[in-house]
């Protein structure tokens, strides 16, 4: 398995070394710079020119980790983001995961648009969602540790990391806002590489 990964992701087919590469290229652009990476965490653009970063503005500010849930609960927002986000991406059905993101995400992206940003991965699942199931046995490791950043008035949960999945980690970039005591999707950017 790992020469057939090794020979398709580094390959002898420039046709398929050139789409990968594309696909990286697109990840990185979609997820950091144009919005339509699914980053949501400023919620008063309804534009998808915008971006947003995680560093302190005028408009942010970072909350002491005692507001934080626990590592567990923080690992199983995880996980369950990733076991849906995976089950959208093997069925091409992402009505599931569009009704439990925020509203705030469901103001800003149609669940079509949300499909269109993530098409390659279902046009390569028979590669990727292999290694979105190996999560579901391993620990995410957080870079930052989970911390609350405010936004507007609005406390979002930032969950940055990775899961060590071989050949290659998955990276995992999330945001949860807390509507009504209950934290739902506002980010979601996985990055496979």
């Amino acid at each position: 398995m790992k020469e057939i990964l090794t020979s398709v992701l580094i390959g002898k087919n420039n046709l398929v070394t050139g789409l990968i590469a594309i696909c990286i290229v697109a990840s990185i652009a979609l997820g950091c710079n144009c919005g339509k990476g699914l980053d949501l965490g400023n919620t008063s653009q309804t534009s998808n020119s915008g971006t947003t970063s995680n560093s302190s503005s005028d408009n942010s500010t970072f909350s002491a980790s005692d507001d934080v849930p626990s590592t567990a609960t923080c690992e199983a927002m995880v996980h369950d983001l990733t076991a849906d986000f995976s089950k959208a991406i093997d069925t091409n059905d992402f009505s599931e995961l569009y009704q439990k993101a925020s509203t705030d995400f469901q103001n800003t992206y149609t669940e079509d648009q949300m499909k269109g940003v993530f098409k390659t991965f279902v046009d390569k699942k028979r590669l990727v969602k292999p290694v979105l199931d190996k999560t579901d046995s391993l620990s995410p490791s957080f870079t930052p540790s989970p911390y609350i950043r405010t936004e507007k008035g609005l406390s979002i949960l930032v969950l940055n990391g990775k899961f060590a999945t071989k050949p290659v980690p998955t990276n995992f970039e999330y945001e949860f806002v807390n509507r009504g005591g209950e934290w739902k999707m506002l980010k979601l950017i996985v990055k496979i590489v």
